[in-house]
């Protein structure tokens, strides 16, 4: 059994005698009379078509990115709004235990000194108290539970801050709980 055993430039040859096209299918011209300006047309609509279809899936693709951009922005955000509304409580407890008399000074240091830890921290998150007394009520920030009639304050000023409120930016994370004055 013998092999036949040739040279990769001779498979080369072969395969370009065999596999050639002709020069005239692949520019479109055609030597003898024919109608070349049809197939010209042909393929001018193809690469169009085809073009559109690539712009199109281009302009999805970067629809697609700036969506998920975005989506994962506001997963990140609610977390994030979640977690820091999780530790309000916490802050809300040390400020009822600073606001008891305590006999103990170093246990009122400590209560302190985590109270001021809390709130730098939040600070540093970008949560920023909602200010409450002496303001105009804003219904978009407080929570009105009860009015008063006081002459001394101005009408839809708020008297007394019960809950205290807090912002994440532009997003409210708790609303001020506010007692209202009517005159």
């Amino acid at each position: 059994m013998a092999k036949n055993k040739s040279t990769p430039v001779e498979k080369k040859e072969k395969l370009d005698k065999t596999d050639a096209v002709p020069e005239d299918e692949i520019t479109g011209t055609q030597t003898e009379s024919g109608d070349s300006t049809g197939s010209a047309d042909t393929l001018q609509n193809d690469l169009a078509g085809e073009r559109d279809k690539y712009l199109r899936l281009a302009a999805e693709y970067d629809n697609f990115r700036k969506r998920s951009a975005k989506e994962r922005d506001m997963i990140y955000s609610d977390a994030r709004t979640d977690a820091i509304g999780k530790l309000l409580p916490v802050y809300d407890n040390l400020e009822r235990a600073l606001k008891m008399d305590c006999t103990d000074e170093s246990y009122y240091k400590g209560v302190e000194m985590i109270m001021t830890q809390l709130t730098e921290v939040l600070n540093s998150m970008g949560v920023k108290e909602i200010p409450a007394v002496g303001e105009l009520f804003d219904p978009k920030l407080h929570n009105a539970v009860m009015s008063i009639s006081n002459p001394e304050l101005g009408k839809n000023i708020i008297a007394e801050e019960y809950q205290k409120g807090f912002v994440l930016g532009e997003r409210v994370i708790r609303f001020s709980t506010v007692v209202v004055n009517n005159e």
